[in-house]
């Protein structure tokens, strides 16, 4: 499935350059783990391979790197990093604090139209859930967040929040399984009923932890690949 058109209407203010663009295919392909950590890249190759100059391949990696995705060496090849467990739970805190103001303000904001549409979004969740379409699921997954900020007025902050939550994704993708999935739509659709009710403690507390639960689910995901984690990471 493509990138969702409200995602990238929300995300998107002007026509992407080039850089945006490798910058983009890049991106996808790191926290997607279609490039795994220790992945080695070389400036001449990725602007061969998406015929482009090696100018913008080179601020593209200059902007992964600065983000944490690339580590950039001198005179040898660029590589992709590994996950660092401390940055996913900076980012786990970030979108945190950022996602309980919006849903909780989307509380107070929320009309039928804007819960049907949450519902809607729902529905496509769990037919994606019963067809294992897990690249769909984290989609719409992301919609549904995405759509609450809209509701609570405040589309920019979804900008932000995907902007810090990369770290987590790459966990994520490597987490994601029917079960997985089918868990975080349980608590979407606790989340929605919360909100319907107008339940706000509730509602945050069904937030944080839906949030929170990727502090356990790294744990579990370290021990089965260990290989794509730093090995000497301080966690606090």
């Amino acid at each position: 499935m493509g990138q969702n058109l409200k995602l990238q209407a929300l995300t998107q203010e002007r026509s992407p350059s080039v850089t945006d663009v490798v910058y983009r295919q890049l991106y996808d392909s790191i926290v997607g783990l279609t490039m795994t950590p220790g992945t080695k890249l070389s400036e001449a190759d990725v602007a061969s391979q998406l015929g482009v100059s090696r100018q913008p391949v080179r601020d593209a990696f200059y902007r992964l790197s600065q983000q944490g995705f690339l580590l950039i060496r001198p005179q040898r090849a660029t590589v992709v990093t590994k996950i660092s467990p401390a940055a996913v739970l900076k980012a786990r805190f970030i979108r945190t604090a950022l996602e309980l103001e919006t849903t909780c303000t989307a509380l107070e904001r929320a009309n039928p139209k804007d819960f049907r549409s949450l519902e809607d979004n729902l529905d496509l969740q769990k037919r994606a859930i019963e067809n294992d379409k897990r690249d769909v699921f984290h989609e719409l997954d992301d919609e549904f967040h995405a759509e609450i900020c809209v509701i609570a007025g405040h589309p920019e902050v979804w900008t932000l929040i995907k902007n810090n939550k990369a770290h987590m994704d790459r966990v994520r993708y490597l987490a994601l399984d029917k079960q997985v999935s089918q868990k975080a739509f349980n608590e979407h659709v606790a989340i929605l009923d919360a909100m319907k009710a107008g339940d706000k403690p509730r509602l945050s507390d069904l937030l944080r932890s839906h949030l929170n639960r990727i502090a356990n689910t790294i744990q579990t995901i370290r021990v089965e690949h260990s290989e794509f984690f730093e090995e000497d990471d301080h966690e606090n």
